[in-house]
């Protein structure tokens, strides 16, 4: 399958979240041009710090979109799947970068949070969320179920994106809990730290 790709560090999609984006570079305007005539599928992907891609990356497909007056698009990216990059298309009629993807597959167990972690995450993520100054009220993320708050932990909070890669790339999701508690614990490490030096 090719697809057109966004190279976007820090911003991750995970399957079954939905990310805003607000695209207004010319050669992503064009992608989404094409994403709309073609399925209206794009490849959420980060780069390396040598400036090439990751191999993980998650597909998304373009739920809802406005143009602006200005040219530019505002979209909702669904996230629908994880996918491996095989290698990158060169196609010189386009500004924007295209791959060619595999899907990965998971088996049905992959998709069963357990219901232990629940209250791990919302008492580390609470803290994370006061120290960090985030308009998000744990009330209403106490209604969310284990995977939609796992998920939603990872996508909205500013962690390095190295560390949002590990999570996009594990395969499990008890080892996505437990990697994502452990980033939690070293970021409030760190804040506490910080706090006993100024």
């Amino acid at each position: 399958m090719q697809i057109p790709i966004f190279p976007l560090n820090g911003a991750v999609l995970y399957p079954e979240t939905n990310l805003p984006l607000n695209i207004f570079e010319d050669r992503y305007v064009e992608m989404v041009d094409y994403a709309l005539s073609n399925k209206r599928l794009i490849g959420m992907i980060q780069t390396n710090k040598k400036g090439g891609l990751f191999k993980i990356g998650c597909l998304g497909k373009i739920t809802n979109f406005n143009e602006t007056k200005d040219g530019r698009y505002l979209i909702n990216l669904e996230g629908k799947s994880i996918f491996t990059t095989e290698k990158e298309i060169k196609k010189k009629d386009f500004k924007f970068r295209m791959v060619e993807i595999s899907l990965i597959k998971y088996t049905p167990e992959s998709f069963n949070f357990n219901l232990d972690f629940k209250k791990s995450l919302l008492d580390q993520f609470s803290k994370y969320i006061n120290n960090k100054e985030i308009d998000l009220k744990i009330e209403e993320l106490a209604k969310l179920n284990t995977k939609q708050l796992a998920k939603l932990i990872a996508m909205v909070s500013p962690f390095d994106y190295i560390d949002k890669q590990m999570l996009l790339e594990i395969r499990t999701p008890n080892e996505f809990c437990k990697k994502l508690l452990s980033i939690l614990e070293i970021e409030l490490f760190d804040q506490n730290k910080e706090k006993t030096i100024n």
